[in-house]
């Protein structure tokens, strides 16, 4: 169940929307005109009717239908706050989010959309950022897919409720969406370990694919069916891995690691990026002695049947494999 149509929150959401871009538009977030107006216009609240606040031994449920009001206000608040909202608990385990706005508008920013443009979204969530997608390109350009029955019925309430309709499919994201194929864009909202197969032969060529990867975001652009290549952009993301057809990401062990090392952001990028390909040692010495490259340095390429990351440059002397796409 969602929220009445005659939304009683509308009026403060508004102005909480107002105050959410104004922060985001502080640290430059979105740059695109286009997008800044989508997120003043789309109501985040309406997607997230309720979610969990992280607390120490479980999670906390905020709802709009809470009989206190001040847990109702805290509801209000939180939808509008910049970071992310855990919207599905099973067995203490987060299977489902809405992203924090900010890295939601640096990615579309990234994925460098234009009018016209067909987008596959791999991760339907809430349905907050089909809507996003679907208010810039419009409903009939937009597919979004997620492999749990639950979260694509509840995405697709949300989004009638906020007056979008775009293409909401239930099924596994690593196979795309070949019906509604060809695509300029993807971009996913679930942690890959490596581009799963067939999504490249669903795009149109010069189109772009940005999912997470490792503990950070892969920009490709595609050349064709079997060719795409990219770099990482400069900025961290930490999602729900991608469940269904794809393989597990490679355990990552720290084991006998500097424990300055272990927590440096950077160097467990690369640790992740290259778990079960490198030793951690190795890897180790390989960030002091290249001075601790950032995620920027470091890209992906795809290129008949193999996909591999690389530092500085996919010919280069440092790269690993990452898997194959079929």
């Amino acid at each position: 169940m969602g929220i009445h149509p005659e939304d009683p929150f509308a009026g403060p959401a508004a102005e909480a929307r107002r105050e959410l871009v104004r922060e985001m538009a502080a640290m430059g977030e979105p740059a695109d005109p286009a997008w800044r107006a989508a997120f003043e216009e789309v109501p985040r609240h309406l997607f997230v009717p309720h979610f969990y606040d992280g607390t120490m031994g479980g999670y906390e449920r905020l709802s709009y239908d809470d009989p206190d009001p001040g847990r109702r206000e805290r509801w209000l608040r939180g939808a509008y706050a910049d970071r992310p909202l855990g919207t599905c608990v099973r067995d203490g385990d987060l299977v489902s989010s809405s992203s924090q706005p900010s890295l939601m508008a640096a990615m579309l920013d990234a994925l460098e959309v234009r009018d016209g443009d067909d987008v596959l979204e791999i991760g339907a969530g809430t349905g907050y950022n089909a809507a996003l997608l679907a208010h810039r390109l419009g409903d009939e350009r937009v597919t979004t897919v997620d492999l749990d029955e639950d979260i694509t019925a509840a995405a697709r309430g949300h989004l009638s409720a906020a007056g979008y309709a775009p293409a909401v499919i239930t099924g596994d994201g690593a196979a795309g969406c070949p019906e509604r194929a060809p695509f300029d864009r993807i971009i996913a909202t679930c942690t890959l370990p490596s581009l799963p197969a067939g999504w490249l032969a669903q795009c149109r060529p010069g189109a772009r694919v940005l999912a997470p990867l490792s503990t950070g975001l892969i920009r490709l652009r595609v050349r064709d069916a079997r060719h795409a290549e990219g770099r990482f952009l400069h900025t961290s993301a930490y999602f729900v891995p991608l469940r269904g057809g794809s393989p597990p990401a490679p355990s990552v062990h720290t084991g006998g690691l500097p424990r300055r090392a272990i927590e440096n952001e950077l160097f467990r990028f690369l640790l992740t990026l290259t778990a079960g390909r490198l030793d951690p040692h190795e890897a180790y010495s390989l960030w002091q002695r290249e001075h601790r490259p950032g995620r920027e340095r470091f890209g992906v390429t795809v290129g008949d049947g193999r996909q591999w990351a690389w530092l500085d440059d996919p010919e280069g002397p440092y790269s690993w494999p990452l898997g194959t796409t079929g």
